[in-house]
């Protein structure tokens, strides 16, 4: 493959992975789906599982025995040294140079046949640091699939906010208009005209205070998902109707046992306590003896040796095979402290279980409880805003014929302005705690 089919490749992958390159619009789905392959958070937890994947394999490869050869090269100087001799058939490496070189060649194994169980009970806890790691990383996804459903929406609730400001400024310059005609045939004063042309300036600083709001939503969105904060990107808003906002909410009972049993982070916390009892055992094998067993074969050489290079390697080999027994006996209270601090480990990972499940029950109630607010703040809030509507239109027409004051006409606006904001933020309270609710039961994030 050549060079320009590479480029041309991996100019088609790159562009694919953008939905916002192509045209296309991003989706809750697709901001999900992205941040999940490219957050850098989560890469570097699924590095920390490869990781504890080598470690297991470390743990394993302890159970085996160990092989190694090792060869020395030495260069001696006999400055007083210059006669040879043999004793008893043996001969005594000497010579009449006064430097000689000998070699030497070993081949040795090691294997602890038992050391108190200390090695399966480590490959046990890195077996279960391999399966917490997995779930980090199933953590770390829950986390972002929260934080990106929850700025989605809170983008949703900034762009509605934003047609509402664009809606008042719209009736207040119309307002304003009208206002100058009536200023103009005398109807009202030169201060109420002002108090219009005020409104307008502010209801414009609104609109851009709302515009700035979302575009800072959208910023916070692209760094989830490790975008360019200049790049262009364009979302795809969905459009939710009041029975979104009124669904059922879920038992938060049945919610919390459902996320006792698939929360990745309870999880976590039922193998740190595993992985504490396994840490317990590991510590008391310090006390038992440890026996383990050794063989190698050698040989040397020298160049001061009548005999030739294969000769001496054949007369100098021998082979060693042994086994040996370490009790211990005295270790400064070094085991005694290992197994105290195991013990209290364990005692520490209980507690944080029983905390994260407090935190988790927290959390559901939370939701359930915003949720079940919100709802009940959007049902009063709909009928507030009908009422300031109707209000404001009766002032509004009676403003028109010079019948109600500038003052008055403002209260009107304004209420029907606040009326429509806590009806709108009731309704992104209600549908994010809901949706976040369904997640915690184990259900996929859609709006």
């Amino acid at each position: 493959m050549n060079r320009k089919n590479v480029f041309f490749i991996a100019l088609l992958m790159a562009s694919a992975s953008l939905p916002a390159q192509n045209g296309k619009k991003w989706t809750l789905n697709d901001c999900i789906n992205y941040a999940l392959d490219k957050n850098i958070q989560l890469q570097q937890n699924k590095i920390s599982l490869l990781e504890s994947e080598e470690d297991v394999k470390d743990a394993k490869a302890a159970l085996f025995p160990s092989l190694s050869f090792s060869t020395g090269h030495n260069i001696v100087n006999r400055p007083y040294r210059s006669n040879s001799a043999t004793v008893n058939g043996t001969e005594i490496i000497s010579s009449d140079s006064k430097t000689t070189y000998n070699g030497s060649y070993s081949l040795s194994a090691q294997w602890t046949l038992w050391n108190g169980n200390r090695r399966l009970n480590s490959l046990k806890q890195q077996k279960k640091n391999r399966e917490i790691a997995q779930l980090t990383v199933e953590e770390t996804e829950n986390m972002l699939k929260e934080q990106i459903t929850q700025l989605f929406i809170q983008i949703l609730y900034a762009d509605e906010s934003i047609a509402i400001n664009k809606g008042t400024l719209e009736v207040s310059k119309a307002t304003y208009e009208r206002g100058k005609e009536l200023f103009n045939e005398g109807s009202i004063s030169k201060a109420d005209l002002a108090q219009l042309e005020s409104q307008v300036s502010s209801d414009q600083y609104q609109l851009v205070t709302s515009e700035s709001t979302l575009r800072n939503y959208k910023l916070q969105l692209k760094q989830l998902l490790e975008l360019d904060g200049t790049a262009e990107m364009e979302l795809e808003l969905p459009e939710l109707s009041s029975e979104h906002v009124m669904e059922m909410l879920p038992s938060q009972i049945d919610v919390y046992q459902t996320a006792l049993a698939t929360r990745p982070e309870i999880q976590s916390g039922k193998l740190n306590i595993d992985n504490a009892k396994l840490n317990i055992s590991y510590a008391k094998g310090g006390y038992m003896p440890t026996i383990s067993l050794s063989a190698s074969t050698s040989s040397t050489t020298n160049n001061s040796s009548q005999n030739n290079w294969a000769q001496q390697m054949k007369y100098g080999w021998n082979n060693m095979i042994g086994i040996s027994l370490s009790i211990p006996l005295y270790d400064q209270r070094q085991n005694k402290s290992a197994v105290r601090k195991a013990k209290l480990q364990y005692s520490t990972s209980q507690l944080d279980l029983m905390n994260q499940e407090k935190e988790l029950y927290s959390t559901i109630e939370g939701f359930y409880l915003d949720a079940l607010n919100a709802q009940q703040q959007y049902a009063a809030a709909e009928t507030k805003v009908k009422s300031s509507q109707t209000s404001f239109d009766m002032v509004s027409e009676q403003f028109n014929l010079g019948m109600k004051n500038t003052v008055e006409l403002l209260t009107e606006k304004n209420n029907l302005l606040s009326a429509k904001q806590e009806l709108l933020q009731a309704k992104y309270m209600a549908i994010l705690n809901r949706t976040l609710l369904n997640f915690y039961a184990d259900q996929e994030i859609k709006l």
